[in-house]
């Protein structure tokens, strides 16, 4: 009932009643029942989540005509800019790869430079499509952040020093100030060496990592840290690199490996399998000049490669049977994208593979096969 309607209503029962006591001949006046029909909203049920291996990712890249690929321009040798101001690099490459495979055309990329910071926002909100840029696997972030697909590259974190500082070794590491980007491995990694060997130290932290090897260089901490590779990539721009020498010790492994959002399994074989492929082309001696002439080769293991044997998951996928054999084409095998950038013929600098050899060259890049 109305709340405006019961007091009135109220009234009425009560004049009727007097009227009833006193013996009044008097009719009371008839009461009009009044029914309130309240309407309770309901709220609108949330859209239902995308299945676990819905493809919906795979048919947003294709949809658009290009991969949303989260990067870095400022790492000579994985992700930088050339003379030209094309994104490049070991990871650049990587995603070229997937473009080639899924889109037919390597150059399908858009690339957004992250920062450390944003890295795992980017991917947890699936932003990108792709993240590739120098990213340690760990647990935290497998649970976190996405799906980590291959390791494309083994690593372990270390130390720089200028020769002439007087720090010989990790023996005069105490008391030190330390250079190190903020939201990264890196820093904990750092904190937790000391902590655990009773060291005292300052970290001078930055949230930019070229803002970290400025200040190291300026001279305002004694040592900077990072991953091998990238103290490698780092010195090659310094004024007087052979001034400064990165220690041969790690204190940490840093397996490098590209990430996808969570939740699309079909997105994640996707870009799983152009790693594979990229890693099995180098081992069965498919290149990017031979991609053509290997196809018909004797070796059915290769023919499935290229896309010319078994199907090797390319319907299921709903790619094209020879997308791998494009992926190779656009950017050669795993030995020819290390060389292209980090050997001894490379466009940055050179770092000897070590682990990052072939398993079969005695390293530990290995790979599912292609069938």
């Amino acid at each position: 009932m109305s709340r405006k309607l019961f007091p009135v209503f109220a009234l009425l029962l009560v004049f009727a009643f007097l009227l009833a006591a006193c013996g009044g001949s008097a009719e009371p006046a008839p009461v009009e029942t009044v029914i309130v029909t309240v309407e309770v909203p309901v709220a609108a049920e949330a859209a239902p989540a995308a299945p676990s291996g819905s493809g919906e990712i795979l048919s947003r890249v294709i949809d658009r005509g290009k991969l949303v690929c989260g990067s870095r321009t400022d790492l000579t040798g994985f992700g930088y800019l050339d003379e030209n101001g094309r994104n490049i690099g070991f990871d650049i490459d990587l995603c070229r790869a997937v473009a080639a495979a899924v889109l037919g055309d390597p150059e399908a990329v858009e690339f957004v430079p992250l920062t450390a910071a944003d890295r795992g926002p980017a991917l947890q909100t699936a932003e990108v499509d792709i993240l590739s840029r120098n990213l340690t696997w760990n647990a935290s972030r497998d649970a976190q952040w996405g799906n980590f697909t291959n390791v494309m590259f083994y690593d372990g974190q270390t130390f720089m020093a200028r020769v002439d500082s007087g720090i010989n070794g990790p023996e005069d590491f105490d008391g030190a100030t330390v250079c190190v980007t903020s939201g990264t491995t890196t820093e904990k990694n750092v904190a937790q060496y000391f902590t655990d060997h009773g060291w005292n130290y300052e970290a001078v932290i930055f949230e930019e990592t070229a803002a970290v090897y400025s200040a190291y260089e300026e001279g305002r901490c004694d040592l900077t840290t990072s991953d091998n590779s990238q103290l490698y990539a780092v010195r090659t721009g310094f004024a007087n690199p052979d001034e400064h020498k990165i220690f041969d010790f790690f204190i940490s492994k840093e397996p490098l490996t590209p990430a996808v959002p969570h939740g699309d399994d079909a997105w994640f074989d996707t870009v799983k399998i152009v790693m594979y492929a990229l890693i099995n082309a180098e081992e069965l001696g498919v290149t990017q000049a031979n991609v053509e002439q290997m196809k018909n080769s004797d070796d059915g293991r290769i023919r499935t490669l290229l896309g010319n044997g078994d199907d090797w998951g390319y319907t299921q996928l709903g790619l094209d049977a020879d997308a791998l054999a494009r992926a190779i084409t656009a950017v050669g095998n795993y030995g020819e994208l290390y060389d292209r950038y980090l050997g001894p013929n490379g466009l940055a600098f050179t770092l000897p593979r070590g682990l990052n050899e072939n398993y079969s060259n005695g390293g530990v890049i290995y790979a599912p096969e292609i069938k």
